[in-house]
């Protein structure tokens, strides 16, 4: 049986092969973005108890979708193949993709990146301590480092 990690790696490197081609790339294109929508789709997959019932998936860029072709089939067959039996462990797996993520880019290659780990920290938070989000502040922007949940 393949370890979940390297189904990840394997995701990965799909990706990161279809897209050398800068003809498969879509305008604004950064590495960091397959990492990113590869994190999205796994906290899509895992569906956590403790999300903001607005933040319970996240929304893939068409962009994104629209460039990856065929291959985006054998990578959601992937992504649906990493399974837990404790949402603590697929919280965990998802914020250790999303660190060594981060290990790979730097500056604004981090942007979506960084917001996605601070979200999902935000939800392994509500997660351990039993609390729910009572809504999102809306009247600043978030940013990548600022909490828009309140408590």
């Amino acid at each position: 049986m393949i370890k979940k990690t390297e189904k990840t790696e394997k995701i990965l490197e799909i990706w990161h092969k279809h897209f050398l081609d800068e003809e498969k790339q879509y305008s604004e294109f950064e590495s960091s973005d397959i990492e990113y929508f590869v994190g999205c789709m796994l906290y899509n997959h895992f569906n956590f108890s403790s999300s903001l019932d607005t933040m319970k998936t996240i929304d893939l860029s068409y962009d994104f979708l629209d460039s990856c072709d065929e291959e985006y089939d054998e990578i959601m067959d992937i992504v649906k193949s990493i399974e837990f039996d404790d949402e603590k462990d697929s919280i965990e797996f998802l914020k250790n993709f999303i660190a060594e993520a981060q290990k790979k880019y730097s500056g604004d290659e981090l942007y979506l990146l960084n917001r996605l780990a601070y979200h999902v920290s935000g939800v392994a938070d509500r997660y351990r301590s039993g609390e729910e989000a009572k809504k999102v502040n809306f009247a600043s922007p978030a940013k990548a480092d600022a909490n828009p949940l309140l408590r």
